[in-house]
């Protein structure tokens, strides 16, 4: 099989498994109207580059042909998987689904709760620039906000892909705290976006990961050839992302259409692997996705 055709297919099993790291900004610097709700529905997906290149040297059939050998020895192959689960856990590669509920809990402050993708997130915003939402703007059409977003979930990568026929070898354990922080400036359709609006902004996102590679019948030879299993490890490990987006809402009467694209960079920074060997990862994220979104409630501006 041709190089292509395996990286087509890996993205492809990926595609039906992955859980994602929630980054995907659909909010607009308008916050939500004080003491009204509203909830949505996104659809998207993660496209990350470093671990599509790190998966394009593992093939299924290689894996199962080593975990069927009753003892194995530390080789290019069962580096590329330690490699690839690494990469992947820093970054998960496939589609996302999300609902979300946010509250307008004060005048220029809101809330929010979001399942994505197996991750619960929660996070709130507060409007710096524009009047009050909620309130007849008149000719005022801009806005700005900034937030704070947090997500942590717990990865079990070799479940989730071909991977997991190699946990009789190696198993590898990860889990994951996000925290981002969007600043987000957006142009309203109509007074008090009351046909949608335009939005833009820059966002810094930092990732904390622990991870763990713990042999089963994986062994190196040493000296004289005696065979030595090899000793696992337990990291901590953190990095940095900083990204673009653009988003818009397109409709009327309290439902909307909500399509985005966000883009990060990240050097994720060098991983130890087993016997004390070292990888650096580094690469672009893109994240489209699309939603509808319906608000709910008369709120409390002007009671």
């Amino acid at each position: 099989m041709a190089s292509w055709q395996i990286q087509l297919a890996v993205v492809g099993l990926l595609a039906v498994t992955s859980c994602t790291a929630p980054r995907s900004i659909i909010h607009s610097g308008r916050v939500t109207p004080h003491g009204q709700f509203k909830a949505g529905a996104n659809f998207g997906g993660n496209i990350a580059s470093e671990p599509i290149g790190q998966l394009k040297d593992v093939t299924e059939d290689a894996i199962v042909a080593l975990a069927n050998r009753d003892s194995v020895y530390y080789d290019g192959l069962v580096k590329s998987a330690t490699k690839a689960a690494i990469a992947y856990s820093l970054d998960p590669v496939g589609p996302t689904f999300d609902f979300y509920v946010r509250y307008g809990v004060l005048p220029r402050v809101d809330v929010g709760y979001k399942y994505a993708s197996g991750v619960h997130v929660l996070d709130a915003n507060y409007q710096f620039l524009g009047p009050e939402a909620g309130t007849n703007a008149g000719a005022e059409r801009w806005y700005g906000s900034v937030g704070v977003q947090y997500a942590g979930q717990n990865s079990d990568i070799f479940d989730k892909l071909f991977l997991n026929k190699l946990s009789s070898v190696l198993e590898f354990k990860a889990a994951r705290k996000d925290v981002l922080v969007p600043l987000t400036f957006s142009r309203s359709f109509g007074p008090d976006e009351e046909f949608g609006n335009i939005s833009f902004g820059v966002a810094y996102n930092h990732t904390f990961v622990e991870y763990g590679l713990v042999p089963g019948k994986l062994y190196e030879k040493v000296g004289g050839g005696k065979a030595v299993k090899l000793e696992g490890l337990t990291r901590k490990q953190d990095f940095a992302s900083y990204g673009l987006f653009v988003n818009a809402k397109v409709g009327a009467k309290r439902i909307y259409l909500l399509p985005s694209l966000s883009m990060f960079y990240q050097k994720y920074g060098t991983y130890e692997l087993l016997k004390g060997e070292t990888e650096d990862f580094s690469g672009i994220s893109i994240i489209p996705s699309i939603g509808v979104q319906i608000g709910l409630g008369q709120g409390k501006v002007g009671r």
